[in-house]
């Protein structure tokens, strides 16, 4: 672990909680004080929205073709539950691809994932399960607290139709999103405790630390030093933690 910085950081939430603002804001500060101030190295950011994305796609061109679609259906649902699981080990996959190329550079480097899950397709618990024991043994977790109405409004105010492959543009009916995200499982999974470790299930002895970041307020879509220090305070935080479980 290279020694001031997060191997992975982990930043999960409910859509449109706040996730890639802060990524956004991490990659646009220089590194000479993103490493000191929130403990982020050279940014590598894994994201499974494009990955998913891609999938709706090629299945609008198989249709368009005359062929049947492979992962989705016309009305924009997965045809099976287990994709949401394919789309974490993809995850996984990618990280370790990037691990082995970049094995022989000096330069720390921080990977950023990013995903969001509901119960309704299994929540944080069965994403886990799916996330590599090598993945995780390096990870921190930043969960970005906001409740089902602020994910909400900010999924109808990001959203542009002109744009919808766009991390930052990209939405959601409210049908889905009510369908989809309206309950999540991260405070079964805490105990509602805002800073701790996480067991994680069928991986005996590892344990990932986590800090919710508060963002009900939505300190994160006018960014600025606001945003860098909540950040920098929830990061100080985690980085205890990460330090004392390595």
């Amino acid at each position: 672990m290279a020694e001031s910085f997060f191997d992975v950081l982990i930043l999960i939430a409910r859509p449109a909680a706040g996730k890639s603002e802060i990524i956004h804001f991490l990659k646009n500060t220089p590194l000479d004080q993103r490493q000191p101030r929130f403990h982020v190295g050279a940014i590598d950011e894994i994201d499974d929205f494009p990955m998913l994305w891609t999938w709706f796609e090629e299945d609008d061109l198989l249709a368009h073709m005359g062929h049947a679609r492979l992962h989705t259906t016309p009305d924009g649902s997965f045809r099976w539950l287990h994709l949401w699981d394919v789309l974490i080990r993809r995850i996984s996959l990618e990280y370790h691809k990037r691990l082995r190329d970049r094995s022989a550079s000096p330069q720390p480097v921080t990977t950023l994932v990013e995903f969001a899950r509901g119960k309704k397709h299994g929540g944080f618990r069965r994403a886990f399960k799916h996330l590599s024991p090598e993945l995780l043994s390096r990870a921190a977790i930043l969960y970005v607290n906001v409740s089902y109405a602020e994910s909400l409004r900010k999924n109808r105010r990001r959203y542009n139709p002109d744009r919808p492959d766009s991390i930052l543009e990209h939405g959601l009916s409210d049908e889905k999103m009510q369908q989809l995200y309206c309950e999540v499982d991260w405070q079964e999974l805490t105990h509602a405790k805002p800073t701790g470790y996480l067991a994680m299930q069928g991986m005996q002895g590892l344990r990932v630390p986590y800090v919710a970041f508060e963002n009900e307020d939505d300190v994160t879509t006018p960014g600025g030093e606001a945003l860098g220090q909540r950040l920098e305070t929830a990061l100080t935080a985690l980085w205890r933690l990460y330090k004392a479980s390595h």
